[in-house]
Parts: C-alpha cells; structure tokens; sequence
C-alpha cells in the first residue's frame, strides 16, 4: 500500500466534506435533496478564475507568487469576490424558483426534480460561457516536500487541509454559539414551531444558501487550484457530497466534513487496491451501506 494514498485521500476529502456541509445544511432546513449544489462548486471555482484572471491583467503584481504557494494575490481577493458572486447565484436560484415553489408548498418530490433541472441549467451555461475545455488557476510547478513516513505534499496542498478543518470549526461555532445558528437549528427541528416563537425563517433560508454557496465556493477554488476547473466537475462531485453528507448525518457539520474524509481517503485506496476505473463506485457503495446498515448516519438521530 503505498502511503502517499493517505495524503491523496485527507486533500479529496476536505473538498467533499466542504461541499457536504452545504448539502447538509441545505437538507436539514429545507428538507429536500439539492442536486444543483455540485454546480456551486463549480461555479464558485469559475467565477474566482475570471476574477483573477481580470486582476492579473489589470494588477500585474497580484500574479507574483506568494511564499511557497503557486498563486499571487489575485486568487486570494477573487476568492472573496467568488464567494460573493456565488452566494448572490443561490439566492438568485432559490427566488426564481425554490422560494416559488415553497410558497406553492410544492412536494418534495417536486423540489428534487426541480434542483435536477436547475443543476442541468447552470452546467450547460458554464459550458456555453466558458466552454467544455480545462482551465487552471495557476501552470507554475511546485514540489512535493517529505512529511515523513513515505508522505509528500505541497504548499497549496497543505494550505488546502488548512482552511478546511478552519471553516470546518468555524461553522461549527457559527451553528453552536449563535443566535443564527440557534435559529437555524430551530427552523431544522420543526419550521412551523420556530415561526411561531418568532424566528425569522426566510432570513434563515437566505442564511443557508449563503453558507452553503460559500463552502461550495471554496471546495471548487481548492479542486481548481489542486488539479483543474470544469464545467463537469460539479457533477463528479455529486455522488460523493451526497454520500459524506448521508454517513456523517443530516445535519451534523463535524459529521459530514468526518464523512467527507472518510469516502476520499476510501476513494484513494480503492485507486491502490483495484485501479482508478472504479474509483466513482466507492461513494455509491458507502451511500447503499449507510442507507442499509445506519440510515441516520454517524452522527444523525435516528427518525
């Protein structure tokens, strides 16, 4: 078995346990699966590219490197202009058509195959405004440094691990500490009881999509700058962000950012196992036997 797998895993994992908090969060509130939310991922990660892009060709000094890292300044300040832009796409989503479809009460079954038509929607607009063709953040070269025991990594990789388990404690504490975050736990336990007592449950709902699109945001900048942007991407990402968010429990932050570690880290060692052609199977089979053996997940209540 070879170590470097470990190492391969924990970065995969960050990035699907980012987006899984969104999931998460999403499904907790909203009480529907969101098929569209891979597409923030991707999404957020284009729009920090053409910012970036725009603020090297206007500031050329953004683009020097910092430090050991591969990229200059301009991705750092287009990561806060994405999360933005990105959070704006989710609320504008949500109005124009699961907020209406809400007001009509709408199925759950509905609001599924809405948010498969909306994932097919933004997918085909990122194909058509940026067409199909890999892009990258950065072409500069680093080396991977010895961690010990067979491990390397680079800076950005690191960096990478870093701001995940950071974001991963700060939502946490935004959830626990809060008044929101108490908000937003109330309007999971029960919507009609959580307005009664007076909680704001729109503001809650806007609050969600925002954390979930800003999570995706950066999971998409992470993959970008660690292997590359796509328009698909979004959708590679899906079945692993549903799977982390079903084994680590609707709901649970530290759960699903767990989960996300454990389907990467189960992903890469099935690449040393029995080959990378069956690599986006290992999600689908932790989903089956979370659904089978532990419906609630890790840190789920059982219903």
């Amino acid at each position: 078995m070879n170590p470097q797998a470990l190492m391969d895993g924990l970065i995969a994992g960050s990035m699907i346990g980012l987006g899984a908090i969104g999931v998460t969060l999403t499904y907790s509130i909203l009480r529907f699966a969101n098929f569209a939310h891979g597409e923030f991922v991707a999404w957020g990660a284009y729009f920090a590219l053409a910012v970036a892009g725009a603020l090297g060709a206007l500031f050329s000094g953004l683009l020097t490197p910092i430090g050991p890292f591969s990229f200059g300044w301009a991705l750092p300040i287009a990561a806060l202009i994405a999360i933005v832009l990105n959070g704006g796409l989710a609320l504008l989503v949500d109005a124009l058509l699961f907020g209406r479809l809400r007001d009509r009460r709408s199925s759950i079954i509905i609001m599924v195959m809405a948010s498969f038509g909306a994932a097919l929607t933004l997918r085909s607009l990122l194909e058509f405004i940026f067409t199909s063709k890999p892009a990258y953040f950065t072409t500069a070269l680093q080396i991977a440094q010895p961690l010990g025991g067979g491990i390397r990594a680079t800076p950005d990789q690191l960096l990478s691990l870093g701001v995940a388990a950071v974001l991963v404690i700060a939502v946490h504490l935004l959830l626990t500490r809060t008044s929101i975050g108490r908000s937003m736990r109330a309007v999971s336990e029960n919507v009609q009881l959580a307005g009664v007592v007076g909680i704001e449950v729109r503001k809650v709902i806007r609050i969600v999509w925002l954390l979930g699109a800003a999570l995706a945001c950066i999971a998409g900048i992470s993959a970008g700058l660690l292997v590359q942007i796509r328009p698909q991407m979004g959708l590679d990402l899906l079945l692993p962000l549903f799977a982390a968010a079903i084994l680590g429990g609707i709901g649970s932050v530290p759960g699903a950012m767990l989960a996300g570690l454990i389907v990467g880290l189960s992903e890469a060692f099935a690449v040393q196992l029995i080959g990378a052609e069956w690599r986006a199977a290992i999600a689908f089979v932790i989903l089956v036997m979370v659904l089978l053996l532990r419906p609630q997940g890790l840190f789920g209540r059982p219903e």
